[in-house]
């Protein structure tokens, strides 16, 4: 269960160092460029002349990806310097996109119906979640696409324990929790939770993304214990889709 509050968690991620937020390219980061983004814009479907909320948007990588591809893009981030990051780069770029700051658990009008809602990586990021996911899949048209991202709950520990062990240690999955991360805490949630939550919502499950990395991306990268994201999935991509 969370120990911190919305306000708290979003005040937070408004800490995070300028050199860490800078330090994202057009592409993110190693994992979104190579297990995340061609999921998540494949599962989204085309996008050219689709109005798509971004919802989490962060330092606004993905919403110019998206934009990129014909969408009309509304990103929505609460944490200031994140926020402010991306709007230095649209002022720059002009792809159009309109960042909008907000709390995505009390979502304001931000220009909704939308064709698609992206959220990656971020519910598992947000203590009032449930709020959220309602607010998201509120945003969308009948019928639209709803695609979310978060570290798979089995393998949240991936990454630590096969560099340490060899292997992918698990001891705690029905539990929900929080666990400490860099920046800000991110909170432990089984899998139902996430499907259940979605289908009570009204969305019908499309498709399930468990991601693997390229063994040749792998043995390139030359990154330690790098062969877990090959073994096992780091992440989970789900795509649903509103009851017209």
């Amino acid at each position: 269960m969370s120990t911190i509050s919305n306000s708290e968690a979003i005040a937070a991620w408004a800490a995070m160092p300028t050199d860490a937020i800078e330090a994202y390219d057009d592409q993110g980061d190693f994992p979104k460029r190579h297990l995340m983004n061609g999921n998540l814009l494949r599962m989204l479907g085309p996008v050219d002349g689709r109005r798509v909320l971004d919802a989490g948007s962060g330092e606004g990588y993905l919403s110019r990806l998206l934009a990129e591809r014909g969408a009309e893009v509304v990103g929505v981030e609460p944490a200031a310097a994140l926020l402010a990051r991306s709007q230095k780069i649209e002022q720059d770029r002009r792809q159009g996109i309109r960042f909008v700051q907000a709390d995505l658990s009390t979502l304001p009008e931000v220009g909704q119906p939308f064709d698609a809602v992206v959220c990656s990586m971020v519910l598992l990021a947000i203590p009032a979640w449930q709020s959220a996911m309602a607010a998201c899949v509120g945003a969308l048209k009948p019928g639209g696409r709803f695609v979310f991202s978060i570290t798979h709950p089995a393998f949240e520990n991936l990454y630590p324990t096969w560099r340490d062990h060899g292997h992918c240690q698990l001891d705690r999955y029905l539990d929900e929790y929080e666990m400490p991360e860099g920046h800000a805490p991110d909170f432990h949630r089984p899998l139902s939770a996430y499907i259940n939550e979605v289908i009570g919502l009204g969305c019908r499950v499309i498709e399930l993304c468990e991601p693997g990395l390229d063994p040749q991306v792998a043995r390139d990268s030359g990154i330690e214990a790098i062969e877990s994201y090959v073994a096992l999935p780091n992440f989970l991509i789900i795509s649903a889709e509103r009851d017209r």
